[in-house]
Parts: C-alpha cells; structure tokens; sequence
C-alpha cells in the first residue's frame, strides 16, 4: 500500500513510456521523470523494429478488421506484450535500474468513436506481471466512453514541449496518421475546466502508412526512404483531389482517423513513383488545409514523428502553408520517441487523477482522465 500511495503522491516518478504507432514498424521506449505537471528530466530512448514476420502479420490483423474475439487476437496481443517487455528490460539495463512505472499504450486495432469504441491491443496485466512493476494501460476508452474522440492525445504533451516557445505555434505529427496541435495564448486563471493555454488538436489526415503500405505492396520496401520514390513521380492532380474531396476535411475539429479511413485503390494504375508522389501531396496537402483551420495562423510549424525524415513531405508543407517549416529537434527535442515520452507522462497523470484529455481536444464533455493501473 506504502508503494501505492507513492504512485498516487506528488512526487516526480521515473516512468518508461511505451509507443507501437499506426505505421507498425516496432516499438519505441523511453525514459522520463515527471509528477504529471511538468517534465523533470529526459531519459534515454530507444527503439526496436519489428521483425518483418512479425510485422506482416500484424499488419494482416489490422487489416481484416477483427473484432475482439478474434481467434488469433489473443495469441498476437501476447506476443506484442512480451516484445514490449523485452523493450523495458533492455531499457532498465542500459540505465541501471527499473522505473517506477510503465505506460502502455499498445498497438491501435481500429477507432470507431462514432460508436463509442477503439481497440488497441496490449495485455497491461501480463506486462506487469513480466516486469514486476505497476502498468498503466487503455489510456483512450475512458474519453471515447464519454463521447469523445479519443484521439489525438499527444496534444497534452505537445504543449509541454513548446511551452516557452512564441505563440501560436503548431506541432505536427506526422505518425501512420497524421494529427496537429495549435497552441495559443496563455489564459488567465483558466479554472480546472479549461487548458491553461488556448489549445486545439485534432487528427488531420494520413501520416505515413498509406505511403508505407504502398511502398511494401509495389516493391516490397517498408517505406519510401529519402522520398526516392516519390520524388521521381509527378502527382496525379485528378485522384488527389478525389481523395482530399472525403468528408472528413470539411467537418470541423474536433475529429479523428482510424489508420484505414481512406481508399487507395483510386491509385491503382498509377506508377509506382506516381502514386507515391501522390500520396505524399496528399499527407501534405491534408496537413496543411487542418492549420488553415486553426483559430490563428501558426508562427512556426515544428514537425515530429517520421514523416519529418521525408525531405519531399517537408517541402511540400513549406510551400503549401507558406510557414517556417521545422523538425521538432529544431527546439531540442527528439521527434523519433516523442510519443513513448508521452506515455510515460500520461501514466503518471492517469495516477494521480489528472486529465488526459480536454474538450478543445477530444470534444469530451469535460476534462477527463483516463488509463487503468495492472499491479504484479
């Protein structure tokens, strides 16, 4: 109970955060030290790829569109849970100890929260067993119970990160699908009700996975590595605007993708090179009609997540909004572990009863927190 109430106290925790993303390529860990307010230290990081056997038949899982009972979804959440176990423990060693506590996130199956439902996979109870550590896990159900979105929720983070940078500014991930976060002006005494800082965020469009799936379909590549592909092809301007003429780019925020919301099979046909620069217009394209439909134009865009190592994305959105265009590391931050240093922090919220999640965000009906806590 002494170690319980530890948790629940006020005092910062070492945490590792864990993040599989919608693009599927592996699992991302890393350390951080917060009491859920503010952000104490940064640990190191690491990722670890999926083997491409495992990775495919993930994708194949994904991809069926199962529902919970699934004969082969307990057999895969267990082998998902035991890689992120691995994960910890390679981790610990390289720091010298365990943390205090984990957060999971999981690996997204879909997102319905028009039907109050989203799926990721990930026994939180047999990871806490594996490590013989507390596990904070299901960090979305709470928010889409209520009728929320569910997602993003890096948009919490994301404002501790730019805190001290000049507003408004955006944040842009561009992960298996893409999401922004716009940050404005501080509030004075906002009250419990309301984020401290004007604040939106919301899921813009596809990330990287329909180019990924692309690339892995036509030639058998995992992605389109220094946009090699996509910089050799023309964007085909009629299937672009097909595809950006789906409702959900006119509906306003607060809003929210499942990984295969959209159809590509309007680019069969194309090149492969044509079809990848479409898609990359695409993601950019889509990214840039969601600023244009924040509050206030941005000062600055800073871009994590991997779509910023696609030098033609990153162009492409420069010329699109006309903005200064920036990877997060431009601020000292690392835009590969983002997301797991996330989880971290928000099992550490989710603990002590904080919100993860605000109206301006989700468009829950009032702050919320969320998470369940798995004892060993």
């Amino acid at each position: 109970m002494d170690e319980l109430a530890r948790l629940k106290g006020s005092e910062p925790l070492s945490v590792i955060g864990l993040m599989s993303g919608t693009s599927m390529d592996g699992i991302d860990a890393a350390w951080v030290e917060t009491d859920g307010h503010v952000i104490a230290a940064h640990g190191p990081s690491l990722t670890i790829p999926y083997d491409p056997a495992f990775r495919a038949r993930l994708h194949r899982f994904v991809a069926a569109v199962p529902d919970k009972h699934h004969p082969q979804a307990g057999a895969l959440e267990a082998a998902l849970t035991d890689l992120h176990a691995a994960a910890v423990k390679t981790l610990s060693a390289q720091v010298g100890r365990a943390p205090d506590a984990v957060g999971f996130h999981g690996q997204t199956v879909w997102h319905r929260p028009h039907l109050r439902q989203t799926w990721q996979i990930g026994d939180g109870q047999r990871l806490a067993r594996a490590l013989k550590l507390p596990v904070v896990f299901d960090f979305r159900s709470a928010d889409v119970a209520s009728g929320g979105q569910g997602a993003p929720l890096l948009p919490l983070f994301h404002a501790q990160i730019v805190a001290e940078r000049p507003k408004p500014i955006v944040v842009a991930n561009i992960g298996g699908v893409a999401n922004i976060t716009w940050l404005g002006e501080a509030r004075p005494q906002a009250g419990a009700a309301r984020f401290p800082f004007a604040i939106l965020g919301f899921d813009t469009g596809p990330g990287n996975a329909l180019l990924d799936d692309w690339m892995l379909k036509h030639t058998g590549q995992v992605m389109d590595r220094d946009a090699r592909t996509a910089s050799a092809g023309r964007v085909d301007a009629a299937r672009l605007h097909k595809l950006l003429a789906a409702p959900f780019f006119a509906a306003p925020p607060p809003k929210s993708l499942d990984r295969l919301a959209f159809d590509v099979a309007v680019l069969e046909g194309l090149s492969v090179a044509d079809g990848a620069a479409t898609l990359v217009e695409f993601t950019a394209a889509s990214i840039a009609k969601a600023i244009a439909q924040c509050p206030t134009p941005p000062r600055h865009v800073l871009v994590t997540g991997g779509g910023r190592h696609n030098p033609l994305m990153m162009a492409r959105l420069k010329a699109l909004t006309g903005l200064p265009i920036d990877p997060i590391e431009a601020v000292g931050c690392d835009g590969d572990v983002i997301e797991a240093q996330a989880f971290g922090y928000f099992a550490v919220r989710s603990l002590r009863g904080l919100p993860l999640t605000y109206p301006e965000i989700t468009g829950a009906p009032r702050p919320l927190t969320g998470g369940r806590l798995a004892l060993a």
